[in-house]
């Protein structure tokens, strides 16, 4: 069985920093899938499945922490946070399960697009208020939100890279600064690890050994983030989205544009 006596000391070391560093930037903005993921894919005889669900596991770990983090420091607008991660989680456990049949290369221009008109959509448009400025009110709030968390969530089960950022995005497109955003978002993103983690777990498909290791140091940049963005306030955190969002845009450019090339 696959587990951690296969892996060297050097391998397991970087893990455990991909896994420290995810923790941070999801807990920042969302995105820490850029780094985790493609870590867990050096690891000896890991199929795409087992490095997903594993994934999940350290990722539910490190937003758990920094949605906790927040709450303790931000007031998390839970009218929103509550039934968008309803919503969102069983999407999730829905894209999960969807896992084993959706080519990551079928959804990867997609994605592509989509990031790409985010980072310009930030750009372009003024720094939202440090207070939230809602566009719709009472139940076409919420319906609109868990629209969102239902879209969102079912990619984070399927795929993943890239949720959180998604995530701030459209929470900042309902009106929130960027900070309360991420706020809420972490929430959410913490329900969307739990439903795909879940489904994942019945399939088998989580390597625990190495999935507790990394969720501990997850677990650390989480708590760290989380703090970090409390303490800088949302011009920080829209910075380290963009940073975060044109990653993402050159990493999925590559995947995309690799095969044409060779």
């Amino acid at each position: 069985m696959l587990g951690l006596e296969g892996l060297t000391p050097e391998v397991f070391a970087l893990l455990l920093l991909a896994a420290l560093a995810a923790g941070w930037v999801d807990a920042v903005v969302g995105g820490g899938g850029l780094v985790q993921l493609p870590a867990l894919l050096l690891v000896p005889g890991i199929s795409p499945v087992q490095a997903l669900a594993t994934n999940k596991l350290a990722g539910f770990a490190g937003t758990t922490t920094s949605a906790v983090t927040y709450a303790r420091r931000v007031r998390v607008d839970l009218r929103t946070a509550v039934p968008m991660a309803l919503v969102a989680g069983l999407a999730a456990a829905g894209g999960a399960a969807l896992a084993h049949w959706v080519p990551a290369g079928a959804l990867r221009p997609v994605v592509l697009v989509a990031l790409v008109g985010v980072a310009a959509w930030t750009l372009l448009r003024p720094p939202p208020a440090e207070a939230a400025a809602l566009r719709f009110d009472g139940r076409r709030h919420t319906a609109a939100a868990a629209a969102l968390g239902g879209l969102v969530g079912l990619y984070d089960g399927a795929l993943g890279p890239g949720t959180g950022s998604f995530l701030v995005a459209g929470l900042v497109g309902l009106g929130y600064a960027f900070l309360p955003a991420s706020a809420v978002a972490k929430v959410v993103n913490a329900a969307t690890n739990l439903g795909a983690l879940a489904v994942f777990t019945l399939a088998g498909s989580v390597v625990w050994g190495l999935g507790l290791s990394m969720a501990a140091a997850n677990v650390l940049g989480g708590y760290l983030g989380a703090r970090t963005a409390v303490a800088r306030g949302s011009g920080f955190v829209r910075v380290v989205f963009l940073v975060v969002v044109g990653a993402l845009v050159l990493r999925l450019g590559w995947q995309v544009l690799e095969p044409l090339l060779g």
